[in-house]
Parts: C-alpha cells; structure tokens; sequence
C-alpha cells in the first residue's frame, strides 16, 4: 500500500474509531483497493477492481450469517442478513453486489468490474445493509486505480 493510501486508511480509521465504545455498533467500513485482476468472461475483457475492507474484524459475525427469515436474493433462500453494494462515488449509483458473504473475513474478497478499455468511477464506495436491523453503514470513498 503506498503512502497516500495509507494516510486514507489511517484518516478513515481515525474517525471510525473516535467515540467508540465496547458496547458501540460497528464503525463504518474502511475500504481500499487491493488489486486489479484482468479476465475474460462472455466474449469480453473484464478488470476486476479487488478490494478488503480494513476493519472487517470488527463487524460480529452473526451479521453474516444466513438468513432465510429474510427476503430472498433472487433464487438465493439463504443470502446472509447483511448484503455488500458498491456505488460510484461521484454518482451514487449501484455497480455491483453481494448478497450471501458468509463472514466477516469475506470482506476481504469484494469486488467490481468493469469492462476493459472503460474508465472506471475515479473512487467508490460500499454500504453494508443490516437487514435484520435496517441499519446501513457507509464506507470511505477508494480509489479504483492502483
């Protein structure tokens, strides 16, 4: 991670971690860039934007749990109480999902693609929805290029 990163990282845990308490609901999710992996998939050339998100040990993970009380994910029946969106930081619109992250620790493998040759939002976002407790928590805005 270089420098610049870091500082974000480091800002954004700063103001997680202000006024915590033991008894607190988790903090917002710091979120960065880890990777960008090339592939191709339906005939095209996809980059697959790779992130983790910094303080995903500190989400409980019964809020990764399965849910079939909840509404489905399309067929899915079991998708987990929290579902994982990423958006476009400039526009606020939804570019990808999850719906069925079995832990915490799954954070740690979120993504989104873009088809090769397209300039990708200049920094994103995820909302991480409780849908047990209607609660959404917001992340930091990440950069999309390494």
């Amino acid at each position: 991670m270089n420098a610049r990163k870091l500082l974000i990282v480091g800002a954004a845990l700063a103001a997680a971690l202000s006024g915590a308490s033991a008894s607190a609901a988790p903090p917002n999710p710091i979120l960065y860039l880890t990777s960008q992996e090339y592939y191709s998939a339906g005939g095209k050339n996809w980059v697959r934007h790779r992130y983790d998100v910094f303080n995903k040990d500190q989400y409980p993970a019964d809020m990764f749990a399965a849910a079939p009380s909840l509404p489905p994910c399309g067929l899915n029946t079991n998708s987990s109480r929290s579902w994982v969106d990423f958006f476009d930081g400039r526009t606020g619109k939804r570019l990808y999902g999850f719906c069925a992250l079995g832990s915490p620790q799954n954070l740690g493998q979120i993504w989104f693609a873009t088809e090769e040759g397209t300039i990708p939002p200049s920094y994103v976002y995820i909302e991480i929805t409780d849908r047990q407790t209607n609660t959404k928590y917001k992340s930091n805005l990440a950069d999309t290029s390494m």
